[in-house]
């Protein structure tokens, strides 16, 4: 149950330690947005924009973001789309559904980013072929680790 009907939008360098909820904080130096889940169990929801992963529109108004929201790997698997400001409550989805979407997600990130990259079986990560230790996302994950300050 979605308990945050609009999300009001702030253009922030840095996200807040605590969120305010309704609250969508979009940094544009990290090409990230942050808030607390809609569903209103306060958990920390992290939308980088990427090629592969969430786009943002700024309409002069309001805020979109593109696909929905998915909050798979929280305890309340919420499940919304923001458009224009607005959250609207999308349904559930199956294990399986949320499998075959991080198969495709894995898949839209090895094709984006290059031969170069492999997906391990078993594994929910990458590996650069050249130095198997650095994955592409490396150096953005810890911009936003830092920017998030964890």
């Amino acid at each position: 149950m979605i308990r945050h009907l609009s999300l009001e939008h702030r253009f922030v360098r840095n996200v807040p330690r605590e969120l305010e909820s309704g609250i969508l904080y979009i940094s544009m130096d990290y090409a990230t947005a942050v808030h607390s889940c809609c569903c209103g169990c306060g958990e920390r929801v992290v939308t980088p924009f990427t090629p592969t992963d969430w786009k943002m529109t700024f309409d002069g108004e309001s805020i979109s973001l593109h696909p929905s929201v998915g909050n798979w790997n929280q305890n309340c698997q919420s499940h919304y789309i923001v458009q224009r400001g607005r959250v609207l409550e999308a349904g559930p989805w199956t294990q399986a559904k949320i499998e075959a979407e991080r198969v495709r997600d894995k898949k839209a990130k090895a094709a984006h980013y290059g031969s170069e990259m492999t997906i391990h079986p078993n594994t929910e990560h990458f590996s650069n072929e050249r130095n198997p230790s650095v994955t592409p996302t490396q150096h953005v994950w810890s911009r936003l680790k830092s920017w998030l300050g964890l």
